[in-house]
Parts: structure tokens; sequence; C-alpha cells
């Protein structure tokens, strides 16, 4: 049966000005620049696929709004929103590490936190079974006072603030599959046993020092913080046991209320900005596993929250692939790469399986003893 998926999308996301670059670093007089990687593209175009084969009308699209300067700062600094919103309020400038607030952007990303709040209420209320939310700018690597990675707010952290003041939701558990280390979520819930955090990134990526095994929280949440970083070249093998071997029993034990996928496709092998070789097929498969999952623990409340992902063309092939399988539609759309999941650098590799065994008997083992307590 079709599942009922809401859809959060906002042409105002697609607003958000990082300027020129040669590729992430600003246009400085020394190259020629062009566009910087992170632009609307690969989002607009997962939409505009969404429209091309019919799918976004039998998708609900959620109501959402700004989120408010109280919600802000549920995390942030007063200081760090006050250098956002000046920022946006000039021909933009620098908010924090390889982050760019462009003109207007304090206003844009205020909308994707309401966007992905939203998601989180409607969901929690049962006005939709799953969603996906289509947000820009990006947020799992905002900080309490900075931005980092492209990421203005914190989207995912605030949403749970948000819902959990509001009486929403109480236990969340943030899986975060981008290929970068979701360190500001971390921070955001370092030290609560509330919310679980789980990252399966490329080792020493993004952040270089961040996302480490032994980053496991600390006082009440100590053990609730859950890294998994795997060597670059990792394929399906290596993602789908991670999920099965350590995420399965992490969520289970933990018994959420609700469970976000931080769902960056920067691990696609078509990803300029990584090393690893998923492809859409692999995220239609990790789709499945996580409502299977959310079936089990919490009635099926899932949502997909956007982050990276930097392969125009590519992008919006995996996100077709995920939307298909949380609302059972099927689009109709052939990704043309189909069949190179099945070649034998996707196999689960030995030294890939030793840092997952790592991972089990490191963190995993230490938040089933905190969660058995």
């Amino acid at each position: 049966m079709t599942q009922k998926t809401g859809l959060i999308w906002n042409e105002r996301f697609m607003w958000h000005d990082n300027g020129s670059a040669l590729g992430q670093i600003p246009a400085g007089g020394a190259f020629q620049p062009g566009v910087h990687l992170e632009n609307p593209e690969t989002k607009r175009r997962l939409k505009n696929l969404l429209d091309a084969y019919d799918v976004t009308p039998q998708l609900s699209r959620l109501a959402h709004t700004a989120a408010t300067r109280q919600t802000l700062e549920r995390f942030h600094t007063a200081d760090y929103i006050d250098l956002v919103a000046h920022m946006s309020q000039t021909t933009g400038g620098s908010v924090g590490q390889s982050t760019i607030a462009g003109p207007g952007s304090y206003d844009i990303a205020r909308l994707a936190v309401g966007g992905t709040t939203a998601a989180i209420k409607d969901v929690m209320a049962g006005a939709v079974s799953n969603a996906y939310a289509l947000t820009r700018p990006p947020g799992h690597h905002a900080e309490r006072d900075r931005g980092r990675g492209f990421c203005i707010f914190n989207n995912i952290a605030l949403a749970i603030l948000e819902a959990r003041a509001q009486g929403w939701v109480d236990r969340v558990a943030v899986v975060d599959w981008d290929v970068h280390h979701g360190n500001g979520t971390q921070q955001a819930f370092f030290e609560d046993p509330n919310v679980l955090t789980i990252s399966i990134h490329q080792e020493m990526l993004y952040p270089v020092n961040l996302g480490k095994l032994e980053e496991t929280g600390e006082g009440d949440g100590d053990g609730f913080n859950l890294n998994i970083p795997l060597p670059a070249g990792c394929g399906g093998g290596a993602y789908l046991k991670t999920i099965d071997a350590v995420v399965a029993p992490a969520l289970s034990a933990f018994k959420p209320d609700l469970i976000i996928v931080a769902c960056g496709f920067d691990a696609a092998y078509f990803d300029p900005l990584s090393h690893m070789l998923l492809v859409a097929n692999h995220y239609r498969v990790m789709t499945e596993k996580m409502m299977a999952l959310a079936a089990d623990l919490c009635g099926g409340r899932l949502i997909t929250n956007h982050e990276g992902g930097y392969s125009d063309f590519y992008v919006p092939l995996c996100g077709m692939a995920v939307i298909e399988t949380l609302s059972g539609l099927t689009s109709g759309v052939v990704d043309p790469y189909a069949g190179t999941e099945f070649v034998a650098n996707q196999d689960l590799m030995p030294h890939q399986a030793a840092r997952i065994d790592e991972a089990i008997q490191g963190p995993l083992a230490k938040f089933l003893r905190r969660a058995a307590t």
C-alpha cells in the first residue's frame, strides 16, 4: 500500500547564494571563479524530477514557516545569530568555516529550520506517515557559535529541540549517512541521553579531526553518540553492513519515538567531495532498512532531511530512490548507472569489516551497556 509521505519544499530555499567560487573556495582573483559546489542545482533538479514524473502531486506538501529567534537560540548563541543576520543585510560574507551567508540568507536559513520542524510536527501528529524535507541550506555541520561546511543553522538539531520544547516528541534517534561527519548535531546532543546520534561518514574527511570512534558523549549523554568512520573507498557492502550490525541494534535498544535521517548523497560514486562508491539503489535499500526499523520501533515515524550531495546530475536520482521508497510510489525513473552496485569493489572488504568491528566492540558495546541500565 502507498505510504502517505509528506514533502517539505520551498523555492526560497534555492535563493540562498554562496557566491562564485573555485569549487568551495570563495573567488579571490587568483583563478577564474565558477559556481560554488553548494548551489541550488542538485536540489532543484531533484524537485524538477519529482515534477516531471508526476510524483510531486502524489506527496503531501507540508506547510511551514520560518523559525523564530527563540527557536534558533535553543542551540545557537545570540552573537552568532546576530552575525548571520548582519551579513544577510549586506552583500554577504563569511559566518564560519567554509560558510557564506549571502544577501537574505538569514531568513532563508530560518525557513529551512522551520521546514524540518514542520516535518517533525506533522509526522508526530499522524498527518503523514513519513516525510522528506528537501531543505537548503544544509545544517548538520552548523555548530553552536559558528557556521561550518556550508551550514548556517542546524536544521535537524533545532527542529528536535523545538519539538521537544513543544511536547511533540521525547526520544529521537538521528542517523546521519552524509559522507561528512555530523559534527554540529553531535555537539547539540553530546550530553543528552534522550537523543541518540549516529554518524556514518568517511574517516578524516570533514571536519578532519572530528567523528572518531571514541567520541561517545559526555555526562548523562555518555554512550549516546556513535561514530562509524569508514575508510575511503567503501561501497554498498560496508554501508549495508554498518546499518545491519551497528545502526539496527542501537536503534532497537534505544526505542525512539521518531527516527530522523540526515540524508546526504555525497557518499555517491560521482560526488566531487568524497571518495565513496554508493549508487542510487544503495540509498533505496538503506531507506528500506530504516523504514523497517521505524515500523518495528516507532510506528513508522521517519523523516529524511536532505543534507549534502554535490553531483548535480546524480543527486536527483538518489533522491528519487529514497522518495519512491518512502512513499511506495513507482515513478518510472531508471537510473542509467544501476547495476554498478554489483561490481566487485562494492563488496565488503576485510579492512572495512575490521573498522565496522571496531565500532561494534567500541561505541556500540558501550551504548548497549548504557541503554541496559
